[in-house]
């Protein structure tokens, strides 16, 4: 009965702290709207990280008395009100004879940041440690970002950085039951893809595997929130993250808690609402849903139009996702086989194998020689190879012959002369084809190495370091993606502008440098 209670005080401490934490949109009523919906900030994403000068109270009481005002210039009253923020590393450039090394060196300076200066009114969630940020107009941290970023720092040698990360990470675990998207206000209604357990993978290369039996409260609790719901659920039902297939199986999808616009593309979601046909507030979901997966925006979530207003993300089961809890799970049943629990060792490994087996039942197409997402109401794969299908190699789950496949498809389909496009398809999506990204190219790297095809291995990571390399030499610069297709043009689509900086971007290329010893490409 202790336990029982204890447990339930957890939860209720958990939405209490929740329910408290107001974003925005919620502290602002009208005036959010208004400042949004206008074209004060060409990016919806600087006045939800905008600092208020004083009590919200106070400029929303000024804002009702004064809006109405013949002579209200709405621009005066934000710039009087509210400190905008900066891209802090915009300005910062190298002098590309030091080499992208030295860069990269410099940009985690450039990049962290003291968890000590957040303001009392700010969106911004404070944590215990300091972290660094991706760059450009993400200025907090983001989950799985940071795994990406925490390869470099493991290579730099900055085991303290990797570690206060976890810490936070942790620490939100915690606080809020799961690792929001990224630890802003406006982000506490979805997570991102669960690399917490691989982070505890690197640290663990430093101070030992006791770190996983630390951590383990944090890690049953994250599996608690993607598993939440699970053992209700009937054949063809889902709840939230979880789903049970018509097998009786069950597998993950992403899921946002809320069914309104994105605070941060607040106008951007308004307006591709008008062209739906689905309900505004199924729309908005899979709208959440999708920047939960970190793939913001792909065909891979549309469909066969692959026009934005027929997203459908909560109907598909991502293979990237789930073979990331299979890892999840192996790490809770190695918790416990380091404790020496075998009851819930089995437990958890079981678990693990039962995903494993429904991936590869639902995942694998035979047809494309390719692990793929599942429509789980149409109950069929998904039409579309992406990049995402290298996953089941980087874990293991793959056997020989759909390894084969999956390498001959990378070599001959996904690779171009500057790395592996994401999908085929050209949509003006930010994650469809030309584009390509450093979290993804690590994964297919890394998966073939496992099933030693290591000289394609190294020829897409040859691709990939020689793009980085020249864009560096042009611009003195790291992006957040690439054009791997046309090389001489720059990375675009999406909702917001090329940024550099870049965290998972300098992570993969120097975990890369260092592999295969390419600096001079």
């Amino acid at each position: 009965m202790r336990k029982l209670l204890l447990t339930l005080s957890l939860l209720i401490t958990f939405s209490v702290s929740y329910s408290q934490v107001l974003t925005p949109r919620q502290l602002f009523p009208g005036l959010f709207e208004a400042v949004q919906l206008s074209d004060i900030f060409p990016d919806n994403k600087t006045f939800v990280d905008a600092t208020p000068r004083r009590d919200p109270a106070l400029i929303m009481k000024d804002y009702r008395h004064q809006k109405d005002k013949a002579g209200f210039d709405l621009t005066q009253f934000i710039t009087a009100n509210f400190i905008i923020p900066g891209a802090n590393t915009s300005i910062f450039k190298s002098d590309t004879s030091l080499g992208i090394r030295k860069h990269i060196d410099t940009l985690w300076q450039v990049l962290y940041r003291k968890h000590d200066t957040v303001s009392k009114y700010s969106s911004l969630i404070p944590l215990p440690n300091d972290f660094i940020v991706p760059g450009g107009r993400f200025r907090e941290t983001y989950y799985w970002d940071s795994y990406f970023t925490m390869l470099g720092l493991e290579e730099s040698h900055q085991t303290k950085i990797i570690a206060n990360m976890i810490s936070n990470f942790a620490y939100m675990i915690d606080k809020y039951g799961f690792i929001p998207n990224g630890n802003r206000t406006y982000y506490l209604t979805r997570s991102q893809p669960p690399f917490f357990s691989m982070m505890l993978d690197l640290l663990a290369k430093d101070q030992g595997e006791q770190v996983i039996v630390k951590y383990q409260p944090e890690l049953l609790k994250e599996y608690a929130f993607w598993m939440n719901g699970a053992e209700k659920l009937k054949p063809g039902q889902a709840y939230r993250m979880v789903v049970r297939m018509q097998g009786g199986e069950i597998l993950n999808r992403y899921w946002d808690d809320s069914d309104k616009p994105r605070e941060e593309s607040f106008k951007k979601d308004v307006n591709a609402a008008k062209e739906t046909k689905q309900k505004l507030s199924d729309f908005y979901r899979n709208i959440r849903a999708a920047a939960e997966s970190g793939w913001d925006f792909s065909t891979r979530w549309l469909d066969t139009t692959g026009k934005l207003e027929t997203i459908q993300t909560t109907l598909i089961i991502p293979v990237d996702l789930n073979c990331l809890l299979y890892h999840l799970e192996l790490s809770i049943a190695k918790s416990y086989h380091l404790q020496g629990n075998g009851i819930k060792y089995r437990y958890y490994l079981t678990r693990a194998m039962l995903r494993k087996k429904a991936i590869l039942k639902y995942s694998w197409s035979q047809k494309n020689g390719w692990f793929m997402d599942y429509n789980w109401k149409l109950k069929q794969t998904t039409p579309d190879q992406t990049l995402a299908g290298v996953f089941p190699l980087d874990f293991n789950i793959a056997d020989a012959k759909q390894a084969a496949r999956i390498a001959s498809t990378l070599k001959t389909k996904f690779l171009k002369s500057g790395g592996l496009v994401t999908t085929f398809k050209r949509s003006g999506q930010q994650w469809d084809s030309p584009n390509a990204w450093a979290p993804l190219q690590y994964m297919a790297i890394d998966g073939l190495n496992k099933y030693s095809y290591t000289g394609l291995a190294r020829s897409i990571a040859e691709a990939w370091i020689s793009t980085n390399i020249r864009v560096f030499n042009a611009t003195g610069k790291l992006m957040e993606k690439y054009n791997v297709t046309d090389t001489d043009v720059k990375a675009g689509g999406g909702e917001y502008p090329l940024q550099d900086g870049f965290g998972w971007t300098n992570g993969v290329l120097l975990k890369l440098l260092n592999r295969y010893h390419m600096d001079n490409l």
